[in-house]
């Protein structure tokens, strides 16, 4: 296996890759939140949630991305509405901005925090100005959506409602040379159990953790994991991205996205506290 044979661009997201459910909360009156979706997951999660009628706020520090999201889910005929809200995580006026945005569009149900970044380095060599803006990004951004959300949750007519956390096999267990990542992710797995524990059952949290996925944050740690551990890109994708795992091809945006998808519908009601893991065998098999 080669590097040639892995398109290693993101794949185009079309109406048929998208999992559209019925459910009598998915609708335009009903509102998710999806940060990061200006590209990658973030985006597919913001076109999917539309496609099932949702009214979506896609926040993202990227505007010129934003609109690209706006432009995808009217190319894919979604019902629902993206309403692009340019958001800075690490600014916890921006994010407040966001849930009010959210709320004043209809009945604020659903957040999927899913925006995240990546720096790739070993331990002593690690900037902490790196560590303190990925975990105020992923982990902390997150607890305060979740702590400003909630209330919108349970002041709808039932009370029913998900905040889903975009997690990562690197939540369950640690790799070398991405610590500040492997640290925020075991975080918010603990975080998901905190919104469970605190929503009574009708305000869920779950999360999702996936291996690699064909995102550009993927496609850009290829090189930096080659730089950083003195191998091939090549080596890179056989060894480190897929050398574990029992599937032989990385994950699709919209493949994750339809995890949300279902996450947040009545069919995963009994998903509180719980991680969906999609990682085609790279933490629970080896050779």
């Amino acid at each position: 296996m080669s590097t040639d044979e892995f398109d290693l661009s993101e794949p185009e997201l079309t109406a048929d890759d998208l999992l559209v459910l019925d459910d009598e909360r998915f609708t335009d009156g009903d509102v998710a939140v999806v940060t990061g979706a200006a590209s990658g997951i973030g985006r597919a999660t913001a076109v999917a949630l539309a496609a099932n009628g949702l009214t979506v706020v896609g926040a993202d520090v990227d505007e010129g991305g934003l609109d690209g999201t706006v432009d995808l889910a009217a190319d894919v005929g979604a019902a629902g509405e993206v309403l692009p809200v340019p958001t800075d995580l690490t600014d916890d006026g921006d994010v407040a901005a966001m849930v009010d945005a959210a709320a004043e569009r209809g009945d604020l149900r659903y957040v999927a925090n899913v925006a995240g970044m990546q720096h790739i380095a070993s331990l002593p060599e690690f900037p902490m100005e790196k560590y303190d803006q990925l975990l105020d990004v992923m982990l902390r951004a997150p607890f305060l959506t979740a702590k400003l959300a909630m209330p919108h949750i349970r002041a709808t007519d039932d009370g029913v409602g998900a905040i889903g956390n975009m997690s990562s096999v690197h939540g369950r267990y640690a790799t070398q040379d991405k610590a500040a990542y492997i640290t925020a992710k075991h975080g918010l797995n603990g975080l998901t159990r905190a919104i469970a524990a605190e929503g009574e059952g009708t305000l869920r949290g779950f999360s999702v953790s996936v291996g690699y996925v064909l995102t550009p944050l993927m496609v850009n740690q290829i090189e930096d994991t080659a730089a950083e551990r003195g191998i091939s890109e090549r080596e890179v994708v056989e060894d480190v991205m897929l050398g574990q795992a029992r599937s032989t091809e990385m994950m699709t945006p919209a493949e994750v996205a339809n995890l949300f998808v279902f996450g947040f519908s009545s069919h995963a009601s009994h998903l509180n506290g719980g991680d969906m893991l999609h990682d085609g065998g790279y933490s629970t098999t080896y050779e």
